[in-house]
């Protein structure tokens, strides 16, 4: 016989891990603040010396961490508890993610990230194999091209464009006239530039200026930010053949278009 008791019981715990794990996973300071004491524990400094974030968003974050029994203090200290351990290791696969949030904050420090949905940034695991593009002196159009090439070779597109850029409406207005499937967001600000210049069918529009530039092909994705001084930061991108760095790209175009209904 069925036990409806112990069943609701299980339902009740299993919602309540799962509020956990979101609580955990939806802000990416918190993910760099816990990937950090997951190696060892740590003091506020040097917390502060490994993510280089500030000690006014490590002292409210490790607050709530506290105040919530994920974290606790000793000597000075900061340790996990033993079920955040189990929480994140399990749920989140910490172990690779760590190697993940140090290389995806070289892209994130000092850069515009609060446009990225929290469903985004709790699926951050998925951009284990993403690669970091960067200019260099000798060729400073390297991010520019790379992104060409990609348009020249797509067979469909997804894009977020923050900004018009003449050649890269050219290479989507291409693909349009070859029958490709090409879908597009743009600034609202900026929606009447490219609603003159752009074949595209599918163009929407979302309202902040200062967002981030995504592009998905069938083989690629390409993520690009703001830099914290509103320029866009023409000298990185994060990109990746993989086929769960797609499927991330891909989950963040649809989150952010939800966003922005």
């Amino acid at each position: 016989m069925i036990n409806l008791e112990n069943n609701e019981n299980y339902l009740k715990s299993y919602d309540l891990i799962s509020e956990e794990v979101k609580y955990l996973t939806n802000s990416i300071i918190r993910l760099k603040i816990l990937a950090t004491l997951f190696k060892c524990p740590l003091n506020m400094k040097d917390i502060n010396g490994i993510t280089s974030l500030s000690y006014s968003s490590i002292s409210s974050n490790l607050h709530n961490l506290e105040l919530k029994g994920h974290v606790y203090r000793e000597h000075n200290k900061y340790f996990l508890s033993n079920s955040t351990k189990l929480e994140v290791e399990q749920v989140l696969k910490l172990g690779n993610l760590i190697n993940l949030l140090n290389d995806f904050f070289n892209i994130l420090d000092k850069h515009l990230v609060d446009m990225i949905p929290n469903q985004s940034v709790a699926e951050l695991y998925l951009l284990g194999n993403a690669c970091l593009m960067e200019s260099d002196g000798v060729d400073v159009y390297r991010i520019y091209k790379y992104i060409e090439d990609a348009l020249n070779a797509a067979e469909e597109v997804k894009c977020v464009l923050p900004f018009y850029y003449e050649t890269f409406n050219d290479k989507l207005n291409d693909l349009v006239k070859n029958d490709k499937k090409v879908e597009a967001m743009v600034p609202l600000s900026l929606f009447e530039v490219f609603d003159e210049k752009s074949e595209i069918g599918k163009l929407s529009f979302f309202s902040n200026d200062k967002t981030f530039l995504l592009i998905i092909t069938h083989e690629l994705m390409i993520l690009g930010l703001f830099k914290e001084d509103g320029y866009f930061d023409q000298n990185r991108l994060l990109t990746s053949k993989n086929s769960d760095s797609i499927k991330w790209a891909n989950n963040l175009y649809e989150n952010f278009k939800i966003k922005n209904k």
